[in-house]
């Protein structure tokens, strides 16, 4: 289980979230750019500063009088930029995090990458890399796996596929996933639960909607009805507040 109550003053808004995640969960955070999400993932890693409360499996990583270091905390964090060693092997690049000839191996298996285990980075394909960085993320055995939109760059096949291989890997190693993302398809195929943000806050799946539109008017200006997928919005400019909605059943 983990607990997040944590508040951090960011440029345009304050971060405030209040969160409780079960083991073995698929979070995924959805919200527009901006909203806090890459943050909050930074602050669970340690990796910014933070007022607040965070507990991992009755384990303190920050309060007022404690902030646990990075390297202590129990987690692996997988960016979209893969971050390999480029001089060294993808087998060194696993070894290197942890000395786990037995696990390396298999996590080369479950993402079928055995047959290139002797390949540099620079010889490997997007998706290659992004294989190899996840599974260096898990070479210590983690209990929360962090996710930064780690599928943005690759295209639409080579991401179906490693979406498969996420899910894999969090069954198999019993993780308690939280994936930032904002592709809907990568959402619906992956989460067991979606938690949307927007301006540092959780909000509900109908306020995202709202906030996602009123961004979108803004930018639009003289229009007063916005149509999304099965919706359709009309708008008061002034209130900036949505006046009615209306879902359509196509």
């Amino acid at each position: 289980m983990i607990f997040v109550d944590i508040q951090k003053e960011l440029e345009q808004f304050t971060l405030d979230v209040k969160l409780h995640i079960q083991e073995n969960e698929f979070i995924v955070l959805s919200g527009t750019s901006g909203s806090g999400k890459t943050t909050l993932l930074r602050v669970l890693a340690g990796l910014e500063d933070t007022k607040g409360f965070i507990e991992v499996d009755g384990e303190t990583w920050n309060s007022k009088t404690k902030k646990l270091p990075t390297q202590k905390r129990s987690i692996g964090f997988v960016t979209q930029d893969y971050a390999l060693f480029e001089n060294m092997s993808v087998e060194r690049n696993l070894l290197f995090a942890q000395n786990d000839k037995n696990l390396a191996k298999e996590l080369l298996e479950l993402t079928e990458l055995t047959s290139l285990k002797h390949l540099f980075p620079s010889q490997l394909s997007g998706g290659q890399k992004q294989r190899v960085a996840l599974c260096r993320a898990l070479m210590k055995k983690p209990k929360v796996l962090l996710l930064d939109e780690p599928l943005s760059a690759l295209d639409a096949k080579i991401r179906l596929k490693l979406q498969e291989e996420l899910l894999v890997l969090h069954k198999r190693f019993h993780l308690t996933t939280i994936m930032v993302t904002h592709d809907k398809n990568e959402l619906e195929k992956v989460a067991s639960r979606v938690v949307y943000i927007e301006r540092g806050k959780v909000v509900s799946k109908k306020e995202q909607q709202e906030q996602r539109v009123l961004q979108f008017v803004k930018k639009q200006k003289n229009k007063l009805v916005f149509e999304s997928q099965n919706e359709i919005f009309y708008f008061d400019l002034e209130k900036e507040n949505i006046l009615e909605q209306i879902v359509l059943y196509k």
